[in-house]
């Protein structure tokens, strides 16, 4: 019996959609989560200006097979950020996550506890998912008193030293103090801010990179 010509190209089609990928076939880029507020969501700039984006131009400048994600939210919590962590690790499987949050609570007022305990589950589940973890320690200003303060940034070193993750002691080093380097709202960094940014975290990042 003969098979008419349209339907031996349509099982053609079908046999080649149904061939597996061949042995060696490159892999998805291993993945960087970046979960963060508003100050890695880039708040007020151009997507290309923040500084995921340089990072993400270094990355490849240096020749690092790695794609980021951007999971940052303007204004999020370690609350929120620990709400929405499961369905990001699922979903993009990442071999290094960067937490990157804790400034929204402090200046909300929220509990030292509730810091601390936010962010140890989200290192911990970052970590049983199978990721490393970056974290960005945060410093606030005294508005809720200095004990409250030096509280609160305390929190990043000691969960960095108990979980044993890699820490950035003061995500806006080299930018806090400085009224040039901010918007005009005097809150969220501004585009000459954002290679400090990187220049803080890169020293940190780097060592947990691969070729």
């Amino acid at each position: 019996m003969r098979i008419a010509p349209w339907l031996s190209c349509c099982l053609l089609l079908l046999g080649l959609a149904a061939t597996p990928p061949a042995a060696g076939a490159p892999a998805e880029r291993p993945a960087i989560l970046v979960l963060g507020d508003s100050l890695s969501a880039g708040y007020g700039l151009k997507v290309e200006q923040g500084w995921v984006s340089l990072l993400q131009r270094r990355l490849a400048a240096q020749g690092y097979g790695y794609r980021l994600v951007n999971a940052s939210v303007s204004g999020e919590t370690t609350g929120g950020g620990l709400a929405r962590l499961p369905r990001a690790l699922e979903r993009h499987r990442p071999a290094i996550v960067v937490i990157a949050l804790g400034g929204n609570d402090g200046l909300r007022g929220l509990p030292v506890a509730e810091l601390r305990g936010n962010l140890e589950s989200m290192i911990r589940q970052s970590r049983a998912a199978g990721a490393r973890v970056v974290l960005a320690g945060m410093r606030i200003p005294t508005n809720y008193g200095p004990q409250y303060t030096e509280k609160f940034f305390a929190v990043y070193a000691e969960l960095a030293r108990a979980e044993r993750v890699a820490l950035v002691p003061f995500f806006l080093e080299g930018v806090a103090l400085r009224d040039d380097l901010f918007q005009d709202d005097g809150i969220h960094p501004n585009v000459e801010a954002q290679p400090i940014l990187l220049a803080n975290l890169w020293p940190v990042l780097e060592p947990l990179l691969e070729r």
